[in-house]
């Protein structure tokens, strides 16, 4: 009988998964339609909006559909008293589990995750820092960014 019911879930939940992430995207390109790219300038208004309150309730929903349930304990920082989040030990693409409750903050990612397939949208939609490893003054550039973020005084997302 569960091997019945996995052959039944597992289709339903990649369909449902796909659907989600579509979905995801969608609202992630009409966010960022006719926005300057490369994060120079940060998204507001009813454009911040969506992305914190769409994407946050999709990335929760795509979780629950892979079997995962975030559940926070305590109260979150707000952007003002934390404009940097920290998220250890980043290891793999399951710390997008932490960007649902938390607002969709900024994350700081590798250049090439940009140009991926519909993930590319719906990431350069939380305006991410991005750093490439081709250039040597990436490093720096990236803490200089961050930086700049975090002294914004709430025209940015929160960076995790």
């Amino acid at each position: 009988q569960t091997v019945l019911q996995g052959i039944i879930l597992l289709p339903l939940r990649a369909i449902c998964m796909a659907f989600l992430v579509l979905l995801a995207w969608l609202f992630a390109s009409i966010a960022t339609f006719h926005h300057p790219e490369e994060g120079s300038v940060p998204l507001q208004g009813w454009r911040r909006r969506m992305i914190q309150t769409t994407l946050s309730c999709l990335t929760r929903t795509l979780f629950f559909v892979m079997g995962f349930q975030v559940k926070v304990k305590g109260k979150i920082a707000s952007l003002q008293e934390a404009p940097i989040f920290v998220a250890a030990p980043h290891s793999s693409f399951f710390d997008a589990i932490i960007c649902a409750p938390t607002g969709m903050p900024s994350i700081v990612s590798r250049a090439e995750n940009l140009s991926t397939p519909i993930f590319g949208t719906i990431l350069s939609s939380l305006q991410p820092v991005s750093v490439s490893r081709q250039d040597p003054d990436s490093r720096k550039n990236t803490v200089t960014e961050i930086t700049k973020r975090a002294l914004s005084r709430g025209q940015w997302p929160q960076v995790i």
